[in-house]
């Protein structure tokens, strides 16, 4: 059966070579942190400092959809929005747009991401409105004070970082694209990673990002 995609974003208050990036790419500590959250980390941080690099990946990507369906042997299928529309959009977004600093990893951000990812596994809901009436602020305020701005993305359904990074920049069926905005947000310099299941989507990942964090 199909599954729609899905994402939630809160806005900040030709053949392509296969581009690698260091898996410790902006962490320096990561007791805390899963492989695929590692992961994540480093292809955001591919992303934004690469980012004509990245939109050959979505050229690959592009390959795999068929109308409003994203089709890849062995996986569920994907309804999509836009179709390939959104896709081209993103790539041409990614050559246009200049390079930003790598994001950091952090502990703090990430336990408030992991708040939300568990809320969202257990009660199958999606959007950013915890169980709990928690938000996005009040989570990152358990663990620590951020500075200068914040934001967050949801994804849901992804298995592998590059799948979660790639469906937020495509932000297929956003009208706003506000996940790729936080991606590419240049005042974003720390972020925190959360991924889990969902019963609904099968998986869920939740990036916390801010321009500072101090944690407590």
């Amino acid at each position: 059966m199909p599954v729609p995609s899905a994402l939630a974003a809160v806005p900040s208050s030709g053949t392509a070579t296969r581009p690698t990036v260091a898996l410790n790419a902006g962490v320096t500590d990561s007791s805390f942190a899963q492989a695929i959250e590692i992961e994540t980390v480093a292809e955001l941080n591919m992303a934004r400092t690469q980012p004509g690099t990245y939109a050959g990946l979505l050229r690959e990507y592009r390959k795999s959809i068929r109308g409003m369906y994203f089709e890849r042997p062995g996986e569920v299928t994907v309804v999509l929005n836009e179709g390939a529309k959104a896709v081209d959009e993103a790539i041409a977004f990614l050559e246009r747009q200049k390079p930003v600093s790598a994001l950091s990893l952090s502990r703090g951000l990430s336990l408030a991401a992991m708040d939300h990812a568990k809320d969202r596994g257990r009660t199958g809901q999606t959007g950013h409105g915890g169980s709990d009436r928690s938000t996005m602020d009040t989570r990152i305020k358990r663990y620590g004070t951020w500075k200068k701005t914040a934001g967050e993305n949801i994804a849901y359904g992804a298995v592998t970082a590059r799948d979660i990074v790639i469906q937020l920049i495509v932000d297929d069926g956003v009208p706003s694209r506000g996940h790729r905005n936080n991606i590419f947000n240049p005042e974003f310099l720390v972020v925190g990673i959360a991924f889990g299941s969902h019963p609904g989507y099968r998986t869920v990942c939740v990036q916390d990002f801010a321009g500072e964090y101090e944690e407590r």
